[in-house]
């Protein structure tokens, strides 16, 4: 078993009594996070009409009704189009910005790590009331750019952060020997940093995506009747009319979570046996 790998040979038997009671007290923890979303899956394939267990049968009518409707499938392709949008910009903004901090060295250093990284610690109700109030006066308020900026900015510090955790293993003398034999800046980061710190940045874009398309705050304040997304669809049918087309919903953001999750543990993965190798 990995926690039985993890200790080292000579551990003692309190130390292999604490090691086993961190890994329960983790699976516990999990447990705890996990099963109010694994109680709503299920329900999506419910037969009945109702919210409620034991399920009456089994059948897929809710997810024909979601991929079939066109109350379900316009905020589908909204949610789409933002998430794609958002995270084209925030990973082409990250990445640059994550490399400006890594060769940089000046006293407000700190202070702009701070403010790329705000996004991230301040409470979104907050962002998206302030972001509300700028974009409203030129005109923003209501539109996919608008909704797609906001995201943006909410997405570029999860790209921040993954590039720089790569390029923290990053030989800056590879990027000098590719000058010293006449490449220039763009040609240097395309053909050496790049393909090292991909990892990273395509982490970063995967943080991005899944940032953008479930978000639902921003969209309260930003969309208008034209641009529902995904999440904000599903708000407005929780308070009008619950039905269980929204557990088939919830469930496919879900899986599209766990999507991404899989596939950035993959990255990193690969990238610490590059970073071995």
């Amino acid at each position: 078993m990995i926690g039985a790998r993890s200790l080292p040979p000579n551990a003692t038997a309190g130390q292999r009594l604490a090691h086993w009671a961190l890994w329960i007290f983790a699976v516990l923890v999990c447990l705890f996070l996990v099963t109010p979303i694994l109680a709503i899956i299920p329900l999506s394939f419910s037969a009945g009409a109702f919210l409620h267990y034991p399920l009456p049968g089994l059948s897929l009518r809710w997810y024909a009704e979601f991929f079939g409707s066109e109350f379900w499938l316009p905020a589908l392709w909204n949610s789409l189009i933002v998430g794609v949008g958002a995270t084209t910009l925030a990973t082409g903004l990250g990445t640059l910005a994550a490399l400006g901090l890594w060769r940089a060295r000046f006293p407000g250093r700190t202070v702009a790590m701070a403010v790329l990284a705000s996004p991230m610690v301040v409470p979104e109700i907050i962002t998206a009331v302030a972001i509300y109030f700028a974009f409203a006066p030129v005109g923003l308020a209501n539109t996919y750019l608008g909704l797609i900026l906001s995201h943006t900015a909410l997405a570029t510090p999860f790209v921040v952060v993954t590039v720089l955790a790569t390029l923290s293993g990053f030989d800056p003398n590879l990027a000098r020997a590719s000058a010293s034999l006449g490449a220039d800046p763009l040609t240097t980061f395309r053909r050496v940093t790049l393909p090292i710190i991909l990892p990273g940045v395509v982490s970063g874009a995967l943080f991005a995506f899944a940032t953008s398309f479930d978000d639902v705050i921003l969209a309260l304040f930003l969309a208008g009747p034209d641009q529902r997304t995904l999440p904000r669809q599903m708000f407005s049918g929780i308070n009008d009319n619950i039905s269980l087309t929204i557990t088939a919903a919830a469930t496919f953001l879900v899986l599209t979570s766990v999507v991404l999750m899989a596939a950035i543990t993959a990255l990193r993965r690969r990238a610490e046996r590059l970073k071995g190798g």
